[in-house]
């Protein structure tokens, strides 16, 4: 057996263990168990009467479906190279080692995905973005977040759905809220949480200096029925205002943004995207009840950590992440020490390398606590 061959042989084999270990932990025959019953909830005439539950089975189903045809996908491919790399013909040697890399992406890509075990891992992701210090750089920084957040979902066709953008005086945003409509979007977007810095030469400072601003990014699930947190209507202060910023003619010239405000928590969610007052209600409705949820979570962790004599809040407002754009060009995660150079790349939206060692990472630390 040729060289060639044996390296190709070599790792074929170490594919193979890591598929067979994502299989094992996906548990492929449960997710086909799982898909059947999802299926024979679907054909149920009944269940489209209730809307909501209807849209988590389907989504759920299609979920499902795209796990097991995507591993099933990846051991067809591994076998037709394993099958080549077996005949011995120099042609089909260099053909199938020329396929590896792309598998080899591709498994790995998925094996983070098996990391994704937390409650909530699963859910659809609403992202909050808030400017921080430095002013109007601060602003549009926010705004350059936003778009690199929305390029990455683009990237991976991953839909999205901006509830609020509230604009700066002079430029930018001083934040934004958005929804991320994915499976497992808020598993893998949730180390994004934190504080963004950036260093740059302003573009709004007419002598060119330098400057460092801050942006917040706040992650957190959507809520399902099943959560169950509960709204008492008396907790609520709805005001109506006509919708600003960038929109149809229709959406800035009624009175149809909605602003709600949680009494009890003082919490304040807004949304004006939509034409209709009730839609915008909905839609704050489901950004108040994941940050309420997210909330109870944090108060529970916190409980947990006073009994455990843990520390509390130690990331919380810790700077997570920088963007340098001069005097060198460098985006650093520093938690992972993942770095690139590309940092046009990045802030288009080319973040899976990142937030796939932010996931490993975040694995490592919950196993070691």
């Amino acid at each position: 057996m040729n060289t060639m061959a044996v390296d190709l042989s070599e790792e074929i084999k170490q594919l193979d263990a890591t598929l067979s270990g994502i299989e094992s932990v996906l548990d492929v025959e449960g997710l086909r168990r799982r898909a059947e019953e999802l299926e024979r909830q679907a054909a149920d005439p009944d269940l489209w009467s209730d809307q909501d539950r209807a849209q988590v089975v389907t989504r759920r189903l299609s979920s499902t479906r795209g796990d097991i045809s995507r591993v099933e996908g990846l051991r067809r491919r591994l076998d037709d190279i394993a099958a080549a790399a077996d005949l011995g013909d120099d042609d089909l040697l260099a053909e199938a080692a020329a396929d590896l890399p792309a598998l080899n992406g591709d498994i790995s890509a998925l094996e983070v995905r098996t990391l994704l075990s937390g409650e909530f891992d699963e859910r659809d992701a609403i992202v909050q973005l808030s400017a921080g210090a430095g002013g109007v750089d601060a602003a549009d920084w926010t705004a350059m977040l936003l778009r690199m957040y929305l390029r990455w979902a683009e990237r991976h066709g991953y839909p999205t759905e901006v509830f609020d953008t509230s604009e700066a005086e002079e430029a930018g945003l001083k934040s934004a809220t958005f929804q991320v409509k994915a499976p497992y979007a808020y598993g893998t977007l949730r180390s994004e949480h934190g504080v963004h810095r950036l260093v740059r030469i302003s573009p709004f400072d007419n002598q060119n200096r330098r400057q460092t601003s801050f942006a917040g990014v706040e992650v957190t699930p959507v809520v399902e029925l099943s959560d169950h947190v509960d709204i008492d209507d008396k907790d609520l202060r709805i005001d109506i205002f006509r919708s600003s910023g960038p929109g149809g003619q229709g959406v800035n010239t009624t009175d149809s943004a909605v602003r709600i405000t949680h009494l009890p928590t003082n919490i304040v969610v807004t949304c004006q995207n939509e034409r209709s007052q009730l839609q915008n209600k909905a839609a704050a409705m489901i950004v108040l009840q994941a940050k309420l949820l997210e909330r109870r979570r944090a108060e529970e962790a916190a409980a947990k950590q006073r009994i455990t004599g843990g520390p509390q809040d130690v990331s919380f407002g810790s700077q997570i992440r920088n963007y340098v754009l001069h005097p060198y060009q460098l985006v650093k995660d520093l938690r992972t020490d993942t770095e690139t150079s590309n940092t046009g790349g990045v802030l288009d939206g080319e973040l899976d390398n990142f937030i796939d060692a932010e996931i490993r990472w975040r694995r490592a630390v919950e196993n070691q606590a």
